[in-house]
Formats: C-alpha cells, sequence, structure tokens
C-alpha cells in the first residue's frame, strides 16, 4: 500500500486541510499520513482563529516519519509563514522528499488570509512556484 504525507492545517469543522486530505486518500486506497502546521478555530461559515505549530515540532513531524517509513507521495496545503515555509522544504530536502504537490493555501472560502502576505514571496522561493 502507498504511504502518502499530507502537510498542512488542521481544519476544526473537517472540510478542509488534514482532515479533508486524509478521508481523500482513504478513498483512494494509500495509507495516509499528517504533519500539522496550524490549527484553524472554523465551521461551516468560516475561519475565526488560526494558530500555528511551533517550527520544531513541524520538522519533527516530518523527520520521525522519514525515519520510520517508506514515503511514497507528500501533498502540501496550508503553509502560513516564511518560517513555516522554509522549515518544511529544508526538512523535506534533508530527508530527500520526493513526488511532492503543492497546493498553496491562501485565502479561505469566507475570505479569512490563511497565508501571511510577507510569506508570498518566500512561498515562490523556497517551493519553486511562481516566477
Amino acid at each position: 500500500m502507498k504511504k502518502v504525507l499530507t502537510i498542512a492545517g488542521s481544519d476544526s469543522c473537517g472540510g478542509a486541510g488534514i482532515q479533508a486530505d486524509l478521508k481523500a486518500m482513504s478513498a483512494q486506497g494509500v495509507y495516509g499520513m499528517s504533519v500539522i502546521t496550524a490549527i484553524t478555530a472554523q465551521n461551516s461559515m468560516g475561519v475565526f482563529a488560526v494558530q500555528e505549530i511551533e517550527i520544531d515540532i513541524i520538522k519533527k513531524q516530518i523527520e520521525v516519519l522519514y525515519e520510520d517509513i517508506e514515503i511514497s507521495s507528500v501533498k502540501i496545503g496550508m503553509l502560513s509563514s516564511s518560517e513555516i515555509i522554509k522549515a518544511v522544504y529544508e526538512t523535506l530536502k534533508n530527508v530527500n522528499g520526493k513526488n511532492i504537490v503543492i497546493d498553496p493555501v491562501m485565502v479561505s472560502k469566507s475570505g479569512y488570509y490563511l497565508l501571511k502576505e510577507e510569506a508570498i514571496e518566500a512561498l515562490k522561493e523556497f517551493l519553486k512556484i511562481g516566477t
């Protein structure tokens, strides 16, 4: 069975983020794992707050998974700050992550900014998207 890692925010409502990724992975018959970058307080009406996870914990989540499990591919979602973007990029590079899909999450459906404005350039630079 293929093992897929999602790196994203947690959606307390279950309709997006880690929760939605794991549902999709299960439906496709792959074993899903997660690295949480932020926790959101949201419901069906919108996002009301975001709390980022500490950088060291984000890095450690990735490292310990790669130490123990052969990960087939990685899906990246919400990375809200330049520091988180850089940490994820560097850690995936160090563990030789492969088959990486980037689905940048910038603004929620309700209009809440999930990617800090200062992080847009970091997203382009560290994850090699855009110009």
